[in-house]
Order: structure tokens, then sequence, then C-alpha cells
């Protein structure tokens, strides 16, 4: 999962993507906790068939995640990204070919939730299940800060190996505290607009991630027990609260599918 990073290479592309936007620890932890801020009967539904959504599963399904699950919007636009467009169409309409190379994360997440609209209509219970699953990963991946960045792995800092620090090693070493706060989910007037909010609060935190990844490192001859130590002394909050607030957005997207598709009653 180490992305391999030449000099020059990314001109004019992202592509040197990791395969998980986060380890396996992360998807399952935000499904749990997307269950949690539910509606008591959509809670009741998940929860009776939590073993068969494919990341809870007794052999749990852990999808690959190429160069499209990202969005390196600071390629495209400075933040706070004004006048960034909310469509596929319209951003290579403004962008051209640069809008092909930054990834399509929120565009996956506009179509994943289409469809679990659909599986919702047509209660189809495995349809339901797995695309809950997959919206919910998708929603992970753009609580990750460093999946909204060029400088996904500190490659343009100096930081490299960033991605594999924060997205895998990290929750590995923190699992047992990483405790998540289950607020409820609520219903979404727009969800394709929603998309655009997330994206802005995720981003904010890059900078403070790759600072603490800074100051944890200096003085030190390698990334070993003690600089882990230290970044987790300073990451930690950052991280708990970027997947509270996706799990919670991940049931807030499920809860809006399940409305709109006339909340017809789940068995």
């Amino acid at each position: 999962m180490r992305t391999s990073v030449v000099a020059g290479a990314l001109v004019g592309c992202v592509l040197a993507s990791p395969v998980l936007a986060w380890g396996p620890i992360v998807h399952p932890l935000v499904v749990r906790g997307a269950i949690d801020t539910l509606p008591k009967q959509m809670k009741s539904y998940y929860k009776r068939h939590r073993l068969e959504i494919p990341s809870l599963s007794l052999e749990p399904a852990v999808p690959e995640r190429g160069p499209e699950r990202r969005f390196a919007v600071d390629r495209l636009l400075p933040y706070p990204f004004p006048d960034l467009p909310h469509t596929e169409p319209a951003l290579k309409q403004r962008f051209g070919d640069d809008a092909a190379s930054v990834g399509r994360l929120p565009w996956l997440i506009h179509e994943s939730y289409q469809r679990l609209v659909e599986a919702f209509r047509a209660l189809d219970k495995q349809k339901i299940l797995e695309e809950s699953d997959t919206l919910a990963g998708l929603i992970a991946d753009l609580h990750n800060p460093l999946s909204l960045t060029e400088n996904f792995d500190g490659q343009k800092t100096d930081q490299h190996g960033l991605w594999v620090r924060l997205t895998v090693k990290l929750p590995e070493a923190v699992e047992r505290d990483l405790k998540l706060d289950s607020v409820g989910s609520f219903y979404l007037d727009d969800p394709r607009e929603y998309v655009s909010s997330m994206l802005s609060q995720s981003y904010v935190w890059v900078d403070n991630v790759l600072y603490a990844d800074e100051l944890a490192r200096r003085g030190k001859a390698g990334y070993g027990t003690i600089y882990y130590d230290h970044f987790r002394d300073r990451v930690i909050a950052v991280l708990r609260e970027r997947l509270s607030q996706a799990a919670r957005d991940a049931g807030s997207y499920w809860y809006t599918a399940w409305t709109d598709a006339g909340r017809p009653e789940l068995k």
C-alpha cells in the first residue's frame, strides 16, 4: 500500500495513489458508527443484518481504491475553492484535462447515493446493504484530508510516507482508543450540495496533519515508537473528529436515501 513517488512524475496527474484510502480498521469502524446514528427502525434493520454488510461480515470484503477515489482539489483551486463546480460536467468544462487527473470522489458519492435510493425503492436487501457499505466507504474517504490534496503522501514537503503513517499505521496504533461520537443522523435537503460541505470541512485539516507529522519527526532518526507516540498525541483528536463526522454523514446519507425512496418498511 506504499506509494512510489518519483520526482516530477506527478506533473499533470495525481495518479500514484495508494490502494486504500484508509487502512482496514477504519471502514468497518465508520460503518458501525453510522448504524449507531440512525433512527430506530433503520438502526434495527442494519443491526439485524450487520453480518451481511460486506465490511462487517465474518470474511470482510476490502474494496480496492484506485486514483478515482480521491479528489486533489487544491490542484485546481486554492482553499476555500471559490466557485468550484458542483457537477462533473461543469468541472470538466472549466478545467479540461486537469479535471480528469484529480479523481472522481465527489461524483462517486453522488452515483452511490442514487443507487442506494433505487435499492430502497426496490426493497432489495442485498443491494441496500452492499450499497450502504460502499457509500459509507466513499464518505470515509472524503473525510480523509490527504484524499483532497495533491500533497497526499507529503511528497511535496519532504514528508514521504505520510499517507501510510496517517491512514494505516496510526489507526492500528490507536484502535483501542478510537471511540467515535455517535451523534444522530439527519435529513439532507440537498445531498449533492452537502458533498461540497464535507469536502471543505475535511480539507481544512490538511495543514494540521502536515505540521503534526513534521513536529513529531523533529530530532528523530526515523519513524519509530517515539515518533508514533508524538504523532498520536497531536493527531488523535483530528482522527477521531474526522471519523465521527464520517459516521454521522454516512448515516445521514443512508437516512436521506431511505426517506427519498418513500420510507419503505424495512424487514
